[in-house]
C-alpha cells in the first residue's frame, strides 16, 4: 500500500509547476500544492535539489525529461527556435532516491529579453546556486576552447553571483557537454577545467575569499552526451547511465555529498520564497542568517500547529471535561502522555532545523502547553482538596461516634486525609513540569485545622450546654421550692443543694474533657465557669423571686392567716384571736422578706431579720410620727456587711414593700373581724319579753286574720320554705363574708338562675307519678314513649350561667333514641322528692350549712 502511495506521489510530482513566472513573481500557492502532492514536505533532509542552466534552446528541458522522467515543456523544432521555458519550473524526479526536485531555469542569452536585460539571468542563477545541491550546466561541445563562446558569460555570471553569498554552500557543478564530436572526453575535460579556472581567477572576489580555491565552493564534474537528433538511441542510453549518478546523491561520495546548510524539506518552500525576495531586492544573501530565519519561522509554524492540535485533541478535551466534574484518577499519567505525544511530534518535524532555534521554540511550545493544561491540574488539586476535607469530616464523625477521644480522632483522621491528598497530588503531576503543590497542601492543612477547631468548639459548647442544662434542671425547681418555704435555713439548704448537684456533674465533665487533651488549666477554667453558672442560676432565681416579694408575702400571710396549724381553713366564729393570728401571719411574711433581701453564699450571720422585726413588725416604721433619722438602719440603700452585688432588696425598698403589704392585708383582717361580729349577731338569743308582748299587742289583728284564713298561713309557710331554700342555695353567709356591697352584687347575679332551678325541680317532681302510671299499662295500650328531658340538677348558688344553660338545655333526640330503657331504671315510687333533689345536687356543700340542706316538696 505504501509503494502504491509513493508511486502516486511520484506521478503527481512529475507534473511540472511554475515556481517563478517570467515577471519574477513567486507562485506560492501552486508550489505549496506541489510540495504536498509530490510528498516532498515530509522528506526531512533526505532530499536533493537539481537545477539546470544553459543557453536558450540548448535542449535543457529535453535532457531533464529524459534524465529524470519529468514532463517539462520542450521546444518544437518544426516551429522554429524560440524561448520555451519562462521563469523557473520545478518537478519531482521519478524513480530516483532520495527524493530529488528538479528545477528548469529560463535559458540565457535569449533574444526575447535582449542583450542588455541580464538582471533576471543573474537573479535566477543566484537563486539556483542558493537552493540547489547540484547545478547542471548545459553547453555545446564546439564552444569549448573559444574565448567568446557562450559558456564563458554563463560561468562568469555563476561565479559573480556566488560571491554575493555569505558563507556560500559547496555546490556540485556538473558540466554536460552536448553533441560531442570525435574528440575524446579525456581531451575536452582539461581544456574545460582550464577555462573554468581562468574565469574563476578573473572574477573579482572579496578580501575574505581572495585566495580561496575554486574547489572550496564547487565540486566540478564533466560529462558528455552525443547528439540527440543524430544519435537518439545512443543519447538515451548514455542519459540512463548518467541517471545512475543521481542515485543516493546526498550520501558521502555522491554528487551532493559535501553539501552544507541544508534546509529541511518542510521549510524548503518558505526558504526559497525568502531567498527569492532578497535576491529581487538586490541584497546580499547571508545563508547562515537565512537558515536561522527559516528555522525560526518553520519552528514557530510547527509549534503553533502542535499547539492547535493539542487544543483540539479529543483525548485532552475529554480529560478536561472529566476534571471539571471531579477528580480524575491517574490524572498526571494521562495528561503527561498527551503532552508527550505532541512534543514528540514537534521534535519529529523540527529535528532538521537549526538546533538552537529548535530548542528555543520547543521550550516556548512546552511553556504554552503547560500554561494551557495547568488550570486542569489546579482544578484536579481543588477536587482533591475538597475530597480530603470531606474525608476528614466523615472520618472524624465516625471516630467520635465510636467513642474515641476527640484529640486522638483528629490526629488519626488528619494523617489519613493528608496521606491520601499527597498521593493524589503525586498522581496529578506530569513529568514535563515541576509543578509545586506545597501551597495547596498548606491550604488543606488549614482547612482541616479550621474544621477541627470548629468541631472542637461545637463539641465543647455542646458539652457545656449539656452540663449547664443538667445543672439548671437540678437547681431551678428545688431552689424555687426552698424559696416558697423560706425560713432560717433556706440559704444553707440552697448552698448544700448547689454543692451536691455541682459535685455530681463535675466527674462527668472531667471525663468528657479528658478526650480533648487540652490540659488541666482549661479543665479547671471550664469547671469554674460551671460553678459560676450554677451560682448565677441560684442568684437569678433569687432575683426573680425578690421581684415578686410583695406577692409572695401576701400569699404567705394568707396561708398563715386563713389556715390553722393543721392546715385546715379557719372559721371565724368569734372565739379566735384575730390580732394574734394577724401578727403571726405578718411575722411569717416578714421572715420571707428577710430571706429574699440578700444573697447568702456564706455562713456569716447577719442582723437583717432582727432589724426588720424590730423596725417593721413592732409598727415603728408604720407610725406617721416617725422619720428617717440618721440612726435608722432602714434609711439606707445597702445592708451592713453585705456586698452590694448580693443585695436583692435594699432597706429602703423593704420599708416601702412593708407599707404596701400592710395596706393590702388590712382589708383581710377587717373582713375576719366583721365575720366574727356577724356570726355573733346571727347566733344571738331571742328578743326580750317586752318586745314579744309589744309584737303580740300591735300585731293582734294580723294574727287573727291569719288564724281565720288558713290559706294565708299556707302561703306564708310556702314563702318561708322558698326563702329558706334560696338562702341555702345562695349560701348567704359566705357571700357576705367579703362585705355588704360584694355580697349584694353576687346574690343579685345568682338569684334568678337559682329560682328558675328550684321551679324546674318542682315541675319535675309533679311529672314523676304520671310517668310511673304509664309504665304499668298493658303493652298493647302503651303509647310511644314520650321524649322526657332528664330532671334538671339543683346547682350551687356559685354555678355559672353557662353551667345553668347546659343543664337546662333539652337533650337531642339522637341521644334519647340511643339510650335503652333496660339500662335506665325509673325512680322508685317510694323515693321522696327530697332524696331525688339531693342526689342531683352538686356534691359541694356550704361551709356552715353542710348539714342543713333544704329542698322544695
Amino acid at each position: 500500500m505504501a509503494e502504491v502511495d509513493a508511486a502516486a506521489a511520484a506521478a503527481a510530482g512529475a507534473q511540472a509547476v511554475q515556481l517563478i513566472d517570467g515577471e519574477g513573481e513567486f507562485a506560492g500557492e501552486s508550489a505549496e500544492r506541489f510540495m504536498t502532492y509530490a510528498g516532498v514536505a515530509g522528506c526531512g533532509l533526505s532530499y536533493a535539489v537539481v537545477a539546470i542552466m544553459g543557453p536558450q534552446s540548448s535542449g535543457k528541458s529535453t535532457l531533464l525529461n529524459l534524465l529524470f522522467g519529468t514532463n517539462f515543456r520542450e521546444m518544437d523544432a518544426f516551429r522554429g527556435r524560440s524561448q520555451t521555458t519562462k521563469g523557473i519550473w520545478m518537478a519531482r524526479c521519478v524513480g530516483v532516491e532520495p527524493c530529488t526536485v528538479v528545477m528548469d531555469l529560463e535559458g540565457t542569452d535569449g533574444r526575447e529579453r535582449g542583450e542588455d536585460d541580464t538582471a533576471f539571468e543573474k537573479q535566477s542563477s543566484l537563486f539556483a546556486l542558493a537552493i540547489s545541491d547540484i547545478v547542471l550546466i548545459n553547453m555545446w561541445c564546439h564552444d569549448i576552447g573559444r574565448e567568446q563562446a557562450a559558456n564563458k558569460p554563463l560561468l562568469k555570471t555563476v561565479f559573480q553571483v556566488m560571491m554575493r553569498l555569505f558563507s556560500p554552500r559547496k555546490t556540485a557543478l556538473l558540466f554536460v557537454i552536448r553533441d560531442k564530436t570525435r574528440t575524446p572526453l579525456e581531451h575536452l575535460e582539461p581544456v574545460l577545467r582550464e577555462d573554468i579556472q581562468k574565469i574563476w581567477n578573473s572574477v573579482p572576489k572579496p578580501e575574505a575569499h581572495k585566495d580561496t580555491p575554486l574547489s572550496e565552493f564547487f565540486n566540478v564534474q564533466v560529462t558528455a552526451l552525443p547528439s540527440f537528433e543524430e544519435k537518439e538511441e545512443q543519447f538515451r542510453e548514455q542519459v540512463q547511465q548518467l541517471r545512475q549518478r543521481f542515485a543516493n546523491s546526498i550520501a558521502p561520495g555522491g554528487l551532493a555529498g559535501d553539501r552544507r546548510g541544508v534546509v529541511p524539506a518542510s521549510g524548503f518552500l518558505f526558504s526559497s520564497q525568502q531567498i527569492w525576495k532578497i535576491i529581487r531586492e538586490n541584497k546580499d544573501l547571508d545563508l547562515p542568517a537565512h537558515k536561522v530565519m527559516v528555522a525560526t519561522v518553520r519552528c514557530d509554524e510547527i509549534a503553533n500547529e502542535r499547539f492547535g492540535c493539542l487544543t483540539s485533541d479529543a483525548e485532552w478535551l475529554d480529560l478536561e471535561n472529566d476534571v471539571q466534574a471531579g477528580s480524575v484518577l491517574s490524572f498526571g499519567k494521562k495528561l503527561g502522555s498527551i503532552v508527550e505525544v505532541h512534543m514528540e511530534e514537534y521534535d519529529k518535524e523540527a529535528v532538521y532545523f537549526d538546533e538552537a532555534v529548535r530548542k528555543s521554540k520547543r521550550q516556548l511550545l512546552e511553556s504554552r502547553i503547560l500554561n494551557l493544561v495547568q488550570p486542569a491540574f489546579q482544578k484536579n488539586l481543588s477536587h482533591l482538596r475538597t475530597k480530603a476535607l470531606e474525608k476528614f469530616k466523615t472520618g472524624l464523625n465516625q471516630s467520635l461516634e465510636s467513642g474515641k477521644g476527640f484529640a486522638a480522632s483528629v490526629r488519626e483522621t488528619t494523617e489519613s486525609s493528608l496521606s491520601e491528598f499527597n498521593q493524589g497530588c503525586a498522581d496529578s503531576v506530569i513529568k514535563q513540569a515541576d509543578w509545586d503543590y506545597s501551597k495547596i497542601l498548606e491550604k488543606v492543612r488549614r482547612d482541616i485545622e479550621d474544621h477541627a477547631l470548629s468541631v472542637r468548639e461545637s463539641k465543647l459548647t455542646e458539652l457545656t450546654n449539656h452540663a449547664k442544662e443538667k445543672l439548671r434542671k437540678a437547681l431551678v425547681e428545688p431552689v424555687e421550692s426552698l424559696f416558697d418555704a423560706a425560713g432560717q435555713t433556706t440559704w444553707a439548704s440552697i448552698e448544700s443543694l448547689y454543692k451536691r448537684e455541682t459535685q455530681a456533674i463535675l466527674p462527668e465533665v472531667f471525663k468528657a474533657l479528658s478526650g480533648f487533651e487540652m490540659g488541666s488549666e482549661f479543665s479547671e477554667e471550664m469547671v469554674s465557669k460551671l460553678r459560676d453558672y450554677g451560682q448565677s442560676i441560684v442568684e437569678n432565681k433569687a432575683k426573680e423571686e425578690a421581684s415578686k416579694i410583695l406577692m409572695h408575702m401576701k400569699e404567705r400571710f394568707t396561708v398563715v392567716f386563713s389556715h390553722d396549724k393543721d392546715s385546715m381553713p379557719r372559721t371565724w366564729t368569734g372565739k379566735e384571736d384575730v390580732r394574734a393570728i394577724a401578727k403571726e401571719a405578718r411575722s411569717a411574711a416578714l421572715k420571707l422578706l428577710s430571706v429574699l433581701a440578700v444573697i447568702r453564699w456564706d455562713d456569716k450571720p447577719d442582723r437583717i431579720e432582727n432589724i426588720l422585726i424590730s423596725k417593721l413588725l413592732d409598727g415603728s416604721v408604720a407610725s406617721k410620727s416617725s422619720s428617717a433619722s440618721s440612726g435608722d438602719p432602714l434609711a439606707s440603700t445597702s445592708w451592713e456587711e453585705v456586698h452590694p452585688k448580693h443585695t436583692l432588696i435594699t432597706p429602703a425598698q423593704c420599708k416601702s414593700v412593708w407599707k404596701q403589704f400592710q395596706s393590702e392585708t388590712e382589708f383581710t383582717i377587717t373582713q375576719a373581724v366583721s365575720t366574727q361580729q356577724a356570726h355573733r349577731r346571727g347566733n344571738g338569743r331571742l328578743p326580750p319579753p317586752w318586745a314579744l308582748v309589744a309584737m303580740a299587742v300591735l300585731g293582734f289583728d294580723e294574727i287573727m286574720m291569719l288564724l281565720r284564713n288558713p290559706i294565708y298561713v299556707f302561703l306564708l309557710f310556702v314563702g318561708y320554705l322558698l326563702v329558706r331554700a334560696l338562702a341555702v342555695q345562695l349560701d348567704i353567709g359566705r357571700e357576705f363574708q367579703n362585705g355588704m356591697v360584694p355580697g349584694i352584687l353576687s346574690v343579685s347575679a345568682k338569684l334568678l338562675p337559682t329560682l328558675q332551678n328550684l321551679l324546674n325541680k318542682v315541675a319535675t317532681d309533679q311529672q314523676q307519678p304520671q310517668q310511673q302510671g304509664q309504665q304499668h299499662r298493658p303493652p298493647a295500650a302503651e303509647a310511644p314513649e314520650a321524649q322526657q328531658p332528664p330532671p334538671p340538677l339543683l346547682l350551687s348558688p356559685k354555678s355559672s350561667m353557662s353551667e345553668l344553660r347546659r343543664l337546662h338545655t333539652p337533650p337531642s333526640p339522637v341521644r334519647r333514641s340511643v339510650s335503652s330503657p333496660s339500662h335506665s331504671s325509673p325512680p322508685s315510687p317510694k323515693a321522696s322528692p327530697r332524696k331525688v333533689a339531693e342526689e342531683q345536687k352538686p356534691r359541694r356543700a356550704p361551709d356552715n350549712e353542710s348539714s342543713s340542706a333544704y329542698s322544695i316538696v
